[in-house]
């Protein structure tokens, strides 16, 4: 499952023609290792949410190069013909909101994507309940989705994240509406996850109380990526 992490060549992304055309990305380079959370920090309009969308195949680059796991899955052109079963099986997603389903009960909620990509109703519930005890969520596994504290949710919404085992997760402002407690917690998650799995995870934020926490930064600015070295500070 871990392979190759993410690798991100050349990534390049064009909107419109002539005249008109933006270029939104213009040559990104990225590599985080499995086992890897590393930040992604930027400015409205730099390019953070077009990188997001082509590194979740939900738009199409305009040239470069895309790894993830042990796929090369776009290469100046997508080399996957079926992209909703590479988000399903290849790619975890966590986002600001928890986006739970508010008509099933939490374990069918993180159980749902692996019964959809095919494993059976036992499997996929019993990868979900070891995820939700990984995640001290457990005892809420029968509970539905308004009956869950905004820090429940989140960890619930990072296990469907992880149940499919995906090689890589993108994590969209996951800390933005917590506050610096339950912030920090979801981090030291996402790096335990992460360390377990072999899973490489982007995460990107403007949460200045997790930033600190990164071993490795990534600046986006005008569609063009710096690295640099973060402090990488242990989350108590």
């Amino acid at each position: 499952m871990a392979g190759k992490g993410i690798h991100i060549e050349g990534l390049k992304k064009r909107y419109g023609k002539g005249d008109t055309a933006v270029d939104a990305l213009k040559g990104v380079n990225i590599q985080v290792a499995p086992g890897e959370v590393v930040g992604l920090v930027g400015p409205s309009g730099s390019g953070k949410s077009t990188l997001l969308k082509c590194l979740g195949a939900v738009i199409e680059p305009t040239s470069g190069r895309m790894v993830l796991g042990n796929d090369t899955i776009y290469n100046d052109g997508w080399k996957v013909r079926d992209l909703r079963a590479l988000r399903r099986d290849k790619i975890g997603f966590v986002f600001q909101a928890p986006y739970l389903i508010p008509f099933l009960d939490v374990t069918d909620n993180v159980a749902l994507l692996p019964m959809l990509a095919g494993v059976s109703n036992s499997e996929a519930r019993k990868r979900a309940l070891e995820l939700l005890q990984s995640l001290d969520v457990e005892a809420r596994a029968k509970a539905m989705p308004a009956q869950l504290s905004g820090g429940e949710q989140q960890r619930v919404a990072i296990a469907r994240g992880l149940v499919n085992r995906p090689p890589v997760i993108l994590a969209d402002e996951p800390t933005a509406p917590l506050d610096s407690e339950r912030a920090l917690a979801v981090i030291r998650m996402l790096n335990d996850m992460a360390r377990r799995f072999e899973t490489a995870i982007i995460v990107v934020t403007h949460d200045e109380k997790i930033i600190p926490t990164f071993k490795r930064i990534y600046h986006i600015r005008d569609g063009v990526t710096y690295e640099e070295a973060g402090e990488g500070r242990e989350i108590l």
